[in-house]
């Protein structure tokens, strides 16, 4: 067992955890309740901990942080377990996390804040920014097939139209969908020292996996770093200088950024990989993050506060802290349905906005969120829901590989389940 066996167990620890969480030095952003002035029961509450608890006996995880907000006030927060199993570190409120794909959604309000500006629009398309993207290619199956081209042998054809900024932001572009798109790109290996301006120009020679806009195949890496070279573009800033200058500041994220400072860097959780035989130390800890190559589909390291600053703001439809970062409509924008679940290649019950998906009907996927809720997730098991209808932020932070469902359908459940009113 990894967790910590010192820890005592039942409603004293929520007890005892609530008192703590209310002198915890935190951001003046942030601020407590009990549960039960938020609608939430302290004694289902305590269930969120027991199942972490299984989770690091079951051995999906070394330890995690688990945090829930609701109706602006944060109810929970508590970190289980260890971040690191050779050290055996105690996981922290605080601790640092690798959140993978949940920077998807913080680089789609950037995009979104240009759009606002009047410097992009959603149907411009790439090669308005990126000329290289003018004339793509899209791999066809050699031979009878049906669906998209997986294997090496295919052959191109032109692209029915550019690839679009909607596209990018909705995984309907085809860019590294998979398939031959992903075995092509690899073909083009991004040296350490590159930048998006060095590297993302090459993709253009990557063929796309589908026609673009004709259905919703995720695109890992792709998309969303050619995002972050248009956000370069348009601003004259670096991605992580616009980032930090208009996102991370306003809303006080002060520890989510592309490299961790070295006065923090005992904070950063350890990637752990679940074999047969347990955990065990993940061998690239650092795949993903770079100071040179800003990531905007899975560079970011964050923690479950600094992420809840940014959750919150779009809750609250654009503001926080007193700045407004976008307006009501361009929340709206966002969240609103762009790829229906009815579009090939996208599961029942799961639509797509910019940058985040959106439940429309929670049940066919096993979801226990409500009707309506938003998010996204992370490689290392990093996951966040915004829930409108019951005005609800819930943060779930670990580092382990590959990545699993169980925790989710697990969190999502002790959450919900301890809504009384």
């Amino acid at each position: 067992m990894l967790h910590d066996l010192s820890r005592p167990r039942g409603y004293a620890v929520s007890v005892s955890a609530l008192v703590l969480l209310l002198s915890w030095p935190l951001p003046a952003a942030t601020t407590f309740a009990k549960p039960e002035q938020v609608g939430l029961s302290s004694e289902r509450l305590v269930r969120i901990g027991e199942l972490i608890d299984r989770q690091i006996e079951n051995g999906y995880l070394s330890g995690a942080v688990a945090l829930v907000a609701r109706r602006g006030q944060v109810a929970y927060l508590e970190s289980r377990g260890i971040s690191d199993i050779q050290s055996k570190k105690p996981m922290r409120k605080e601790s640092l996390f690798r959140i993978a794909s949940m920077s998807k959604p913080i680089t789609a309000v950037a995009i979104l804040m240009l759009v606002e500006e009047g410097k992009v629009r959603l149907t411009d398309p790439v090669s308005r920014f990126i000329p290289e993207f003018k004339s793509l290619q899209v791999a066809v199956q050699a031979g009878p097939s049906s669906g998209t081209p997986a294997d090496s042998q295919f052959s191109t054809v032109p692209a029915e139209r550019e690839i679009t900024i909607r596209d990018l932001l909705t995984h309907t572009s085809g860019l590294m969908s998979g398939g031959v798109s992903a075995k092509e790109a690899a073909r083009q290996p991004r040296k350490p020292e590159e930048t998006l301006a060095d590297y993302i120009p090459r993709l253009a020679i990557v063929p796309l996996v589908f026609q673009p806009g004709t259905r919703w195949t995720y695109s890992p890496l792709g998309g969303f770093d050619t995002l972050g070279r248009v956000v370069e573009i348009a601003s004259g800033q670096t991605f992580d200088r616009f980032l930090k200058n208009r996102l991370f500041d306003p809303l006080d994220m002060t520890s989510t950024a592309f490299t961790v400072r070295r006065d923090r860097a005992d904070l950063l959780a350890t990637i752990h990989r679940r074999t047969p035989n347990g955990l065990q130390i993940f061998a690239n800890q650092n795949q993903l993050t770079s100071d040179t190559y800003f990531s905007g589909a899975g560079g970011l390291i964050s923690s479950a506060e600094d992420y809840l600053q940014f959750a919150q703001m779009l809750l609250d439809r654009g503001v926080r802290n007193g700045r407004r970062i976008l307006s009501p409509t361009t929340v709206d924008l966002m969240t609103g349905i762009h790829v229906a679940d009815s579009v090939p290649g996208s599961p029942r019950g799961r639509a797509f906005g910019l940058g985040v998906q959106v439940i429309t009907d929670p049940y066919p996927q096993g979801f226990r969120v409500s009707e309506g809720s938003f998010g996204w997730a992370g490689a290392y098991c990093t996951f966040f829901w915004v829930n409108p209808r019951e005005k609800l932020v819930s943060i779930f932070m670990t580092q382990s590989e590959p990545f699993s469902l169980d925790p989710s359908r697990d969190f999502d459940n002790a959450v919900m389940q301890a809504i009384i009113e």
